[in-house]
């Protein structure tokens, strides 16, 4: 009973037993064999074990023997990573990580650097080259490892770290990963083991962007900064466990870092920007958004340190004060396009002091929303410190006025688009007071919601000319009717563009004579919501500028029937979009528009077109090669069966249904 237990104890397998293919080998003078009463041990002398195998007495098994298989996966994982970091190419790599998700990881696991080392060693140790056997990965693909030709972008349910360690395997014989894109959500399962993956065999990424992955900590980042000093563009939105931590790993390990993105991350406060400031003076664009902790401390040494590449600013809902405006001011001398987006804690001085430090002279665009310390002084001061200012786009202010406007646009020589939006102190006196002392270069004027801008029985005596005016945009000014817009057909008579969306009281009369006035003729009319608009309107338009026009949209316009179709369909002749949705046209209206062919229609929509029938499938199906987008959606008198028949006839097309 006490031999039984002890020969229990030892293990073994059936080579040395009777029939083995040992046993018949046993007195053979080149082996040692040593045997006693309980065990036998086989030593060859051409090997030497890391441990001694005991083997049980010849024919018997242990229980863990009879239930375990044999297998390589019963090593542990630091026995695997030997094997598998020695496999020839890449190809072999791929396959080994189709065989369960522990290699996978494993295989992820291993570092570019560490395969090559291994490489350079077997080529030291072979003085001879052997033939190289694995023709998949040659001298060109292992140089294009590190080129970042891909692309590869996760959604949602699709942004898994086994996810990520299948692109890390899949790419690097692929031209290797150059951008990464993670769109993920509040349940996204990415975490740092993922983000690892990545950094380990993807040295060639330079572009990486992250958008609420709330697993991801700076663990992970520095992972991707020690992995991808190659790294250009950083884009962080909705991280809440990274923090200055890991922008400080960043900075040190990506010098060539060119773009950085900042939304929304509560974690990250001054000290990473202070360090990106300091080590990366390739730096030419940063965003920071809705960071609360980051101040003028973290925005005032990251300006003046990189001052001489820093090209775009974009600033938003942080708790900066004037004195991080004034340090912009100051140093931002190649600064081209600046944005600064609900800032309550700059006031008027920080805006004047801004633009009167004259360092913004390369300053071309600059977009100022919801910042109640822009007033008419503080625009003026900017006009002047930026002599070659050529776009302007302010939004929600409220202390702007017409002396503002006018003063500014005396200044500013070089403007070229002026875009106000829910600006209520700007009326049509200072909008004409400005084209008067505009810049003759300007070409594209916006008035968005802009209530103040009304029609008036006072108009100066000497109207404004405004030869340079292309593109005109009143949007939603419900002040704006008959009088206006017959204003601006008498200074505007090279426009080509207008939009008039939501522009409820635009009759036919009120736009004929702009239409008439216009001498280039129109490419892009956009009357959107304008639901007096008639079929009379369209005809006379087109008869006008049907040689001209690409884009007409009468999206809402009620009163839009078939005879504008026929209009259309006769006299336009270079139209590539036209958008008739929720209009009454009907199936005869279409089968004009169809029959048309010297029609090069590109969109067409009818959506909500409850006129529209089945009977219009055929002659929707011929209109064309030319058809890159049809919007069918809510026209409740398409059966599925006939859109899946129009689908199948019009395969290149993108249809909405």
């Amino acid at each position: 009973m006490r031999s039984q237990d002890r020969r229990s104890c030892y293990r073994g397998n059936d080579d040395i037993g009777p029939g083995g293919p040992l046993f018949s080998n046993l007195m053979d003078s080149s082996l040692l064999l040593s045997l006693t009463y309980n065990f036998d041990a086989y030593c060859p002398p051409s090997k030497r074990y890391r441990i001694t195998p005991l083997i049980c007495k010849a024919g018997e098994k242990t229980a863990d023997e009879k239930q375990q298989p044999r297998s390589i996966d019963t090593l542990p994982d630091e026995c695997l990573f030997e094997i598998l970091r020695r496999l020839p190419g890449d190809k072999e790599r791929s396959n080994s990580a189709c065989v369960s998700k522990r290699w996978l990881m494993l295989l992820c696991s291993i570092r570019s650097s560490e395969l090559a080392a291994r490489k350079k060693h077997r080529n030291e140790s072979v003085k001879k080259p052997l033939p190289d056997l694995n023709k998949d990965v040659s001298e060109d693909e292992q140089e294009s490892e590190n080129n970042g030709f891909l692309t590869r972008r996760l959604d949602a349910e699709e942004a898994t770290d086994i996810r990520l360690a299948s692109i890390t395997l899949g790419t690097c014989s692929r031209g290797g990963l150059g951008k990464l894109l993670i769109r993920g959500s509040n349940s996204t399962r990415v975490t740092d083991v993922g983000l690892s993956a990545i950094a380990h065999g993807c040295p060639s990424l330079r572009a990486l962007s992250m958008w609420k992955v709330p697993l991801i900590t700076d663990a992970g980042l520095s992972e991707i900064a020690d992995g991808c000093p190659l790294l250009e563009k950083l884009d962080l939105c909705q991280c809440p466990q990274i923090s200055d931590r890991g922008l400080i790993a960043v900075a040190q390990k990506c010098p060539k870092l060119t773009s950085l993105t900042i939304e929304s991350c509560s974690s990250v406060g001054n000290e990473g920007l202070q360090a990106i400031g300091r080590c990366c003076p390739k730096l030419k664009s940063v965003t920071i958004k809705n960071c609360l902790h980051v101040g003028d401390q973290g925005i005032t040494s990251l300006v003046s340190s990189a001052s001489s590449s820093l090209e775009r600013i974009k600033l938003q809902t942080l708790s900066i004060s004037d004195v991080a405006l004034a340090v912009i001011g100051h140093y931002g001398k190649n600064i081209i396009d600046l944005s600064l987006s609900g800032l309550q804690n700059v006031y008027e001085k920080g805006f004047w002091v801004m633009g009167s430090t004259l360092g913004l002279r390369k300053l071309r665009s600059i977009s100022i929303t919801c910042c109640n310390g822009l007033t008419d002084i503080a625009l003026q001061a900017i006009a002047k410190g930026s002599p070659f200012l050529k776009h302007l786009f302010v939004r929600k202010s409220c202390y702007l006025s017409d002396s503002g406007l006018s003063a500014f646009a005396e200044s500013a020589k070089e403007l070229e688009n002026l875009h106000l939006e829910d600006c209520n102190q700007i009326t049509l006196i200072g909008v004409l007071g400005a084209l008067s002392k505009c810049s003759p270069q300007l070409k594209s004027l916006s008035l968005v919601r802009c209530l103040g801008i009304k029609d008036t029985a006072f108009a100066p005596v000497q109207l404004p000319s405004c030869i340079s005016l292309r593109s005109l945009t009143i949007r939603d000014c419900p002040g704006v009717s008959s009088a206006s817009l017959q204003v601006v057909g008498k200074i505007c008579p090279q426009l080509q563009n207008i939009d008039l969306s939501g522009q409820v009281g635009v009759t036919d009369t009120f736009l004929l004579p702009l239409i008439k006035s216009s001498d280039v003729g129109f490419v892009q009319v956009d009357l959107n919501g304008c639901v007096n608009v008639t079929d009379d309107l369209v005809t006379t338009l087109v008869k006008a500028h049907g040689s001209t026009l690409k884009m007409l949209n009468l999206r809402g316009c009620k009163k839009i029937t078939d005879r504008s179709l026929l209009a259309i369909a006769d006299g336009c002749s270079v139209i590539e979009d036209l958008d008739l949705s929720s209009c009454s046209v009907s199936d005869y209206g279409v089968a004009v528009l169809a029959s048309a062919r010297q029609l090069q229609l590109q969109i067409l929509s009818l959506a909500s077109c409850s006129k529209v029938t089945v009977k219009s499938l055929p002659f929707l199906g011929n209109l064309g090669q030319s058809m890159v987008g049809l919007n069918l959606q809510h026209c409740s008198l398409i059966s599925t069966r006939g859109m899946k028949l129009l689908e199948e006839k019009l395969w290149w097309c993108d249809i909405i249904s």
